[in-house]
């Protein structure tokens, strides 16, 4: 049976300040090391023969924390530009409250949580759902179709899209998805990639 777990890293130092984050490369913070550490508490007895992360150093240190326990030191581990966050153009370092005071919370929420909107100058959910699922389906499907176990830390919206992708959301449904700070997706499929589980940690 195949496992695919998804994970977004931790808390990040933009999060923190509520900033719009995107492409711009930031740590995490001292509450997201501490998550990293907890989600590798929560997978301890998960066996992966792989695991992806994005380029970006967010997610490649929750990565590192998770695949720094015993059991998974020598997996393969590989970073790919696919599963960047979404890029948030115009808005990317802006203070998320300031600018819902500047051009009003509806027009906020639009921006970051419709499919098809895209933020001034930067990616559609659309768009960032259609690099990931590309990858995921070039890179990852054929693993799982032989039965392996993956492991994959990113980002909100790239894992919004993914999960989208994987359970047949529509776009109403998907506004509505909220993956959390070091929240860990867990999906067993079987031979043909149907999902026989959903498993949220």
């Amino acid at each position: 049976m195949a496992l695919l777990v998804l994970v977004r890293h931790g808390e990040s130092t933009a999060n923190l300040a509520n900033i719009f984050t995107g492409w711009l490369d930031v740590a995490l913070s001292p509450a997201g090391e501490a998550e990293a550490h907890t989600v590798a508490e929560k997978l301890r007895g998960f066996r992966f023969d792989a695991a992806y992360s994005s380029t970006q150093i967010r997610a490649e240190r929750t990565l590192d924390i998770i695949v720094a326990r015993p059991a998974w030191a020598t997996i393969p581990v590989h970073h790919a530009e696919a599963l960047r966050e979404r890029m948030y153009g115009d808005l990317q370092g802006l203070n998320k409250t300031e600018v819902a005071l500047k051009y009003g919370q509806a027009q906020v929420d639009e921006w970051r949580r419709s499919y098809t909107v895209a933020p001034p100058g930067g990616e559609s959910l659309q768009q960032t759902q259609a690099r990931a699922v590309k990858f995921y389906e070039a890179e990852i499907a054929p693993q799982l179709r032989a039965g392996h176990s993956i492991l994959v830390v990113a980002h909100g919206n790239t894992l919004r899209g993914l999960r989208m992708y994987l359970e047949h959301l529509t776009p109403d449904q998907v506004m509505h998805l909220e993956i959390l700070t070091a929240g860990i997706c867990v999906y067993r499929f079987d031979e043909q990639l149907r999902i026989l589980e959903i498993q949220n940690l």
